[in-house]
């Protein structure tokens, strides 16, 4: 489920470093004050990376939870809009390519490590110094862009999967309470729900807004990392408690489509690529481990074991489900304590993942604006600006309450960006001077390609079903559920 994250663990979390320039000392005194998010350099402090690098093991748990949250309950409804053939070929070929780009960046990254006799560089260095190697004089001259380039997508990224948070926290919640009434201990000859009628989902939304606001006031990442360990613990088990449901009794598949038409497809397109949300995470966890030798091992595995759990879980659902599936696999359900257990875990799960989420563009916007005024204004600015950024993603939530949308707009818009359009250029921007294959380079503008055909078709079909939405709050509401 990318997007760059930070997860803790129990050796510490993992880092990152984030600027859209470089900071002033006032700045990077503040930084460093109650955390070491930024600190993407060990050679700074030998001794805490020796001890706090994390084993081969951590990494992989930490990149396999950086991808899967929200995206993986809209992943049966994404089948459904590719196919029940095209699906699963569209999204094994989708983990596949996500893979690969996140393996370019790890080797460009390292390329300039090397080449300049730096430990560590993050996702905006990266570009930079890769414009800054490219043989066009123009792109050499604004390499710089290549760093605000990459923070604006991180932040649009980020912040929106704070507003999908919101929208899931307010939705799962709102069907519990509605539902309570009807719900009972059997899970098999429960045929409807009752609803109770409570409050509007956009009261919802703001009921969990102060938890939202004291959660991104800690300003510790690691003192986040249980929670972090919390959310990894709710999301398995309901994963499993899901699975273990959709396996029961799955009809006749012959009457579902192979292939979708294509405007739905593009909204396929934005929500699996929203999955895939974790490119962002790649060179902090290889920074951090303590053999970074193993990481490429490491990045493959995780990357089979996401995109084969993906790849069931969507498939699936959609097969048990047909074309009654929801935009939330919950939604299907039926209504007993055992399956509400589980949109209760996932809340608990996704409010834990919020502030971790929340971090980074925390961390890219609030160090650049500190920077700008005294050192004594310094910390009230900055919990302004938590305060400020927190309400906004509540804001964004209430006006585009639709789940399954906002995922594939996020999706299609910077997660694209970030994922499948940067990586391949920044291959060709690094190595082209060297010698590149006319091979490598036909594969990178493809894969660009795709990106950008999904970024445009993706955003357009996504804002387009938003516009035309004449009640953007039916998903939210539609918890009745018959079996």
């Amino acid at each position: 489920m990318s997007m760059t994250k930070s997860a803790g663990g129990p050796q510490g979390a993992v880092d990152l470093k984030l600027d859209l320039k470089p900071s002033s000392e006032s700045a990077k005194k503040l930084q460093n004050k109650d955390s070491s998010f930024l600190d993407g350099s060990p050679s700074e402090s030998p001794d805490l990376e020796t001890t706090k690098g994390i084993t081969a093991f951590q990494a992989l748990v930490h990149l396999v939870k950086g991808n899967i949250g929200t995206g993986v309950l809209g992943l049966p409804l994404a089948m459904k809009n590719a196919g029940i053939l095209m699906g699963p070929l569209s999204l094994l070929a989708m983990g596949f390519i996500s893979c690969h780009c996140m393996h370019i960046l790890v080797r460009c990254a390292q390329r300039f490590c090397h080449r300049l006799n730096k430990p560590f560089m993050d996702y905006g260095d990266t570009v930079m110094h890769g414009l800054e190697a490219s043989p066009s004089t123009w792109l050499r001259n604004h390499a710089h862009w290549g760093r605000r380039i990459v923070s604006f997508f991180l932040i649009v990224t980020q912040m929106g999967f704070c507003c999908v948070y919101i929208v899931f926290l307010a939705d799962k919640l709102k069907q519990v309470v509605e539902a309570v009434n009807s719900t009972t201990n059997n899970c098999h000859y429960n045929r409807t729900v009752i609803l109770t009628p409570t409050m509007d989902s956009r009261l919802y939304m703001l009921s969990f807004l102060p938890f939202l606001v004291l959660l991104v006031l800690v300003r510790n990442l690691r003192a986040l990392s249980i929670f972090s360990l919390l959310a990894n613990i709710t999301m398995l088990v309901s994963l499993i408690i899901i699975t273990q449901s959709i396996i029961q009794g799955i009809p006749d598949p012959s009457h579902l489509p192979l292939v979708a038409n294509w405007k739905t497809y593009a909204l396929f397109f934005g929500t699996a690529v929203f999955s895939f949300e974790s490119i962002g995470v790649v060179l902090p966890l290889e920074n951090k481990m303590k053999d970074a030798r193993r990481f490429p091992v490491i990045l493959s595995l995780g990357m089979s074991i996401v995109t084969a759990l993906y790849i069931s879980i969507g498939t699936l659902g959609y097969l048990r489900f047909g074309n009654d599936i929801k935009a939330s696999i919950t939604l299907n359900l039926p209504n007993c304590w055992l399956y509400q257990s589980v949109k209760i875990l996932y809340i608990i799960g996704i409010l834990c993942t919020y502030a971790l989420q929340f971090y980074v563009p925390a961390e890219i916007i609030i160090p650049f604006a500190t920077s700008q005024v005294l050192k004594r204004w310094a910390l009230p600015l900055d919990l302004f600006i938590r305060l400020a950024m927190v309400s906004l993603t509540c804001i964004l939530a209430i006006l585009i309450p639709r789940l399954d949308l906002v995922l594939s707009l996020v999706g299609s818009l910077s997660s694209s960006a970030l994922a499948l359009i940067i990586p391949p250029l920044l291959e060709i921007t690094t190595y082209y001077s060297e010698g590149m294959s006319p091979i490598t380079i036909i594969k990178d503008a493809l894969i660009s390609i795709l990106g950008f055909v999904g970024f445009v078709m993706g955003t357009y079909q996504a804002l387009d079903e938003l516009i035309q939405s004449e009640d953007p709050l039916t998903f939210s509401n539609s918890t009745i559920f018959i079996q």
